[in-house]
């Protein structure tokens, strides 16, 4: 296999595990029950967008869409190498006060990503993002207290 096409696998194989921790599986319905993250009051719905950092370059913004357990979701197209991308988007989130924690990363001849969890207080996130070269996809998926299953699907892009 040459060495971009192994790239390649391995960005695919890394959305398919971020994909899977991150998937739509009924990500629209109110089926789940939330179970606060800490002791705080649980974050106001309207108040959940202001937490969210938008990524330095973002080219195309989406939402926020309202999903289960009264979440958000939102979509941002960044220019930026995806490993550069997602390593400024965690201290921009730690900027921000949320508690950060890296679920998994990848890299390599340009292409990567990352997934983090993070709290804010008693709010909740997912943090998905990845691509090639320059292109990086970023979703993103907050709440008002950790969801029973968190799922932070790759929305309508």
């Amino acid at each position: 296999m040459r060495r971009g096409a192994c790239a390649i696998a391995a960005v695919a194989v890394v959305i398919g595990i971020a994909g899977t921790a991150c998937s739509n599986s009924d990500s629209k319905s109110g089926t789940g029950s939330a179970s606060p993250a800490s002791s705080a009051a649980p974050v106001a719905t309207d108040k959940l967008p202001g937490l969210v950092p938008t990524p330095a370059n973002s080219q195309e913004t989406k939402g926020p869409n309202n999903i289960a357990d009264g979440g958000i979701h939102l979509f941002f197209k960044v220019d930026g190498p995806p490993n550069d991308v997602m390593t400024a988007y965690k201290a921009a989130l730690q900027d921000k006060g949320w508690s950060v924690t890296t679920m998994v990363t990848s890299g390599g001849d340009g292409g990567g990503g990352a997934t983090y969890t993070g709290t804010k207080d008693s709010a909740y996130g997912v943090f998905d993002g990845g691509g090639y070269n320059t292109n990086t996809f970023l979703d993103v998926c907050v709440w008002p207290a950790k969801p029973e299953n968190p799922t932070c699907s790759r929305g309508d892009r």
